[in-house]
């Protein structure tokens, strides 16, 4: 099937850089010079025209000729920049820094290891990188051995003697009175911005993701709010949503809420560094945050944490699930804590498409085609087609699963420096997603599974979601989480069969191991065509290893499985 979107097409934007369309609209003029920025680390706070003037005097300090004691980055230059750092608000002035500057930032994950860090500065060829304080030493020792000068690490946060900080570059150029760095002119085509790929499979890959991509999505946010009728103003002091920003801001999706969304309206950020349970259950109801992004993994936090039923979520207006699927029965255990009239909705994209592709409709959409349907990811967005694919290569049907292809001007220019996965991926203005979704002939989709993690058994396609999603249904809660993934143990060398390992709930601590492992073997035969069963057993664990936005690392999992199996010997056959 060819699915196209069903909101209006997104209208001809202005041609040249992203930064206009984020922060020189003639709309914005009008605004109140409103608080953007709560930094919870700090304390500091920073209104949106302070933060508009700190944007130029960070794109004339990194952008501005050396002989005025500036950086003088540009992409003429072949210069790449890159920060490696936790949320903070200058790490939005520095991405807004980079795009009037039209000198591509490359985003690295702030918990990257030596090797990780050293692999994404040789893909992407970076010429400085801004670290905080803490990485200095890890940034210091990857540069030697990548061949980058010393002199290029620059401190993004903190104080490292001898080594420039970003805010004192910024103090320098404010001081010194250095004439303002004009926005650049550039195309649609031209790279704003280097985001890293999960690596699930090998290596993370580079996304290219240009200036044309981020005002698309711009472009797709303002098609849907104009769509949405009505609404009560948020009760906060300057009635104004307010956002808790606590993802990794080098992830798409965090990326789009606080350095792009955030602009179509006014709206506050209140910051955190890192995720934290406990610190954010007092900062809802604290800072009356309106606006709760959320992960899976968050999610499965949030429902098993013992101060969560006692914290005031009444000011929460709105929820968001994205980056990894959230089982049903976990969205509408979280929909139950927070009040009944949050608009509660989930999405799907992925770095290669800028941002999300299928969002939920908003219940107040115009036209009263907007339905809310259990376990849906939503409809395609604007400006978005669709086709879902059969192996084979031939169009699925309503109701039937297949790969996922997506078309539109939010996918990416493809992968850095890789040819090979750039063709293999973005095929024919296809963008491939490796995932398995089916729709319905109103026009929800519903994911299925990672086209990598489906598992042959047998001859028959077998979905981790689909046991997943069973083994967490069981009546009694005795698990908070699950991950199946495949094992050997098949009839021949190369057949994977389904091992699954879970995460005990209070109650089914209580019941105990061996109970629980027994009664969720009976739950899925019960539940599960035979080919689907768990051959490869049932585990136990702590916790399952999952990246910072919830996505199981079903990999670590295998490997750990394989290297017990290894270490206890082959058994004797009888």
């Amino acid at each position: 099937m060819h699915l196209k979107s069903m909101y209006p097409d997104v209208p001809p934007l202005p041609p040249g850089n992203v930064h206009y369309l984020c922060l020189r609209r003639p709309d914005q003029e009008d605004w109140p010079d409103y608080t953007i920025h709560i930094e919870l680390k700090t304390g500091k706070t920073r209104s949106f025209r302070e933060f508009v003037q700190r944007v130029d005097y960070a794109a004339t300090a990194l952008g501005a000729s050396i002989d005025k004691g500036c950086l003088g980055l540009s992409a003429e230059n072949n210069d790449v920049v890159g920060i490696m750092s936790e949320n903070c608000m200058d790490y939005v002035t520095f991405v807004h820094a980079c795009f009037a500057i039209a000198t591509p930032v490359a985003l690295i994950a702030s918990y990257s290891t030596h090797f990780e860090l050293k692999h994404a500065l040789q893909l992407s060829k970076l010429t400085c990188l801004f670290v905080d304080e803490k990485f200095v030493p890890l940034a210091l020792s990857v540069a030697t051995e990548v061949g980058i000068s010393l002199r290029s690490i620059y401190v993004m946060t903190g104080h490292v003697s001898g080594r420039k900080s970003f805010s004192q570059m910024i103090d320098d150029v404010r001081v010194k009175g250095v004439k303002k760095v004009d926005a650049r002119p550039v195309s649609d085509d031209t790279l704003a911005c280097l985001v890293f790929s999960s690596g699930t499979s090998g290596l993370p890959k580079a996304v290219m993701i240009s200036h044309g991509n981020f005002k698309f999505v711009l472009g797709q946010m303002m098609v849907v709010a104009q769509e949405v009728e009505g609404g009560n103003p948020p009760q906060t002091p300057e009635n104004i949503p307010k956002m808790l920003s606590y993802l990794p801001l080098h992830h798409v999706y965090e990326l789009h809420m606080s350095c792009f969304r955030v602009f179509l309206a006014p709206q506050t950020m209140v910051m955190l560094p890192t995720w934290d349970t406990k610190l954010a259950l007092s900062i809802i109801p604290k800072y009356k945050i309106t606006i709760l992004p959320l992960v899976p993994s968050v999610v499965h936090q949030l429902l098993y944490h013992p101060k969560t039923p006692t914290t005031d979520f009444s000011s929460v207006m709105m929820a968001t699930c994205g980056a990894a699927h959230l089982p049903a029965e976990l969205g509408q255990r979280i929909t139950a804590l927070l009040p009944t009239e949050v608009v509660f909705t989930e999405g799907y994209g992925l770095s290669e498409s800028t941002n999300a592709v299928l969002s939920q409709p908003h219940p107040s959409t115009r036209g009263g085609w907007a339905k809310k349907v259990v376990g849906t990811v939503g409809v395609l967005l604007p400006g978005i087609e669709a086709r879902i694919v059969r192996e084979d290569g031939t169009e699925a049907d309503f109701d039937e699963v297949g790969e996922l292809w997506i078309k539109g001007r939010s996918v990416t220019l493809g992968y850095l420096n890789n040819e090979k996965a750039t063709k293999e991926t973005f095929v024919d203005r296809w963008l491939h997603t490796g995932d398995r979704f089916c729709a319905n002939k109103e026009g929800y989709f519903f994911f299925a599974d990672r086209l990598k993690d489906t598992l042959k058994v047998s001859g028959n396609q077998v979905s981790p979601v689909e046991i997943e999603n069973v083994l967490l249904s069981h009546p009694q809660g005795l698990i908070q989480d699950a991950a199946v993934a495949g094992v050997n143990g098949g009839r021949t060398s190369d057949e994977k069969v389904p091992r699954a390992w879970v995460v005990l709930s209070e109650s089914g601590k209580k019941m105990g191991t061996s109970a629980v492992i027994r009664e969720l073997e009976k739950w899925h035969q019960d539940n599960l065509s035979k080919y689907k069963w768990l051959r490869g057993g049932i585990g136990v664990v702590e916790e399952l290893p999952k990246n910072p936005t919830g996505k199981t690392l079903r990999r670590v999992l295998q490997d750990r499985y394989e290297q017990e199996v290894m270490s206890q010997g082959p058994k004797g056959k009888l």
